[in-house]
């Protein structure tokens, strides 16, 4: 039997990645007629398809599917072991890492890290990226370095997770609101008129679910689709915002925040890196200084 030729491994990581001939090729810098030939290699050696037509585009065979996650950690551990060994000189070093968080992450602990990071090393580069969905791609693809943020059901199960700390939601209004004086009970505060927050425009969540047992809805007068946002609105009108605690600790700054009357989960927000930069000693002393400084604001 051949040896076979282990650079396709890194062709069918990019085609399964990409799921497009044309992407995959300007990805590796390839025409596409070299791209298409390396696709037929691919399957004569594999004995499948990999890709077939659908429509306009490209769909994955099952076989492909199922190889996807494999063919993508054997080419990052290829490239780790491949990797010359770095004594980490973080006075020298001059390297751009890319963070996708959660919203109010970069308004109550990103000055902090900037001031840490920048000490150590420098000649470092913290660019934050908003987070408008939990879609792993970009952490696997390497184009993110590090995420915040909740872990949900669609994470990729390979991605490596710390947790940083736990947040509560509250209520918040405008200094002077009525809800700025007196107890807020479950009926009181449901009277309300409050905004709503969800990226995908949802009306209701957890905390419409805690009223309906007490025989209670909230009138959502408006959705948005993030914390400041609502904020914002809280600050200028009588709408009553509901936020994380934590996460908007200085936005709130001069506005009148108050406990739920109801029960709902507290959320955990982690830490998210793909597995291929684990070892990496410029990624271990970034990930260090990000749980140092969310411990700090505990």
């Amino acid at each position: 039997m051949s040896t076979p030729d282990l650079n396709l491994l890194v062709t069918l990581d990019v085609l399964l990645a990409e799921g497009s001939v044309a992407r995959a090729a300007r990805r590796l810098r390839l025409s596409p007629s070299a791209m298409s030939r390396a696709l037929a290699r691919l399957r004569e050696t594999m004995g499948d398809p990999l890709l077939v037509r659908a429509g306009r585009g490209l769909v994955p065979t099952p076989r492909a599917i199922e190889l996807r996650e494999r063919v993508s950690q054997l080419v990052q551990d290829g490239k780790a072991v491949l990797r010359p060994t770095e004594t980490l000189n973080l006075k020298q070093l001059d390297r751009t890492f890319t963070l996708r968080t959660s919203e109010g992450f970069v308004e109550n602990f990103g000055a902090e890290l900037i001031a840490r990071v920048g000490e150590e090393a420098p000649g470092t580069r913290l660019c934050f990226v908003q987070k408008p969905d939990k879609d792993s791609t970009a952490l696997r693809d390497g184009i993110v370095d590090l995420e915040t943020g909740v872990v949900g059901k669609t994470t990729a199960q390979e991605l490596r997770v710390q947790t940083l700390f736990r947040d509560r939601f509250i209520g918040v209004v405008r200094m002077g609101h009525p809800f700025s004086q007196g107890e807020i009970s479950p009926s009181r505060f449901a009277a309300g008129r409050h905004i709503g927050v969800s990226r995908r425009g949802l009306g209701e969540g957890p905390i419409d679910e805690a009223l309906k047992p007490l025989g209670l809805g909230r009138q959502i007068v408006t959705i948005v689709g993030g914390f400041s946002t609502a904020l914002a609105l809280a600050r200028a009108s009588d709408l009553i915002a509901t936020v994380p605690e934590r996460h908007t600790g200085n936005l709130r700054a001069g506005m009148h925040s108050f406990p739920l009357p109801v029960t709902i989960p507290e959320v955990t927000v982690s830490l998210l890196w793909h597995p291929r930069l684990d070892a990496d000693p410029a990624h271990r002393w970034l990930r260090g200084h990000v749980r140092d400084v969310c411990a700090v604001f505990r």
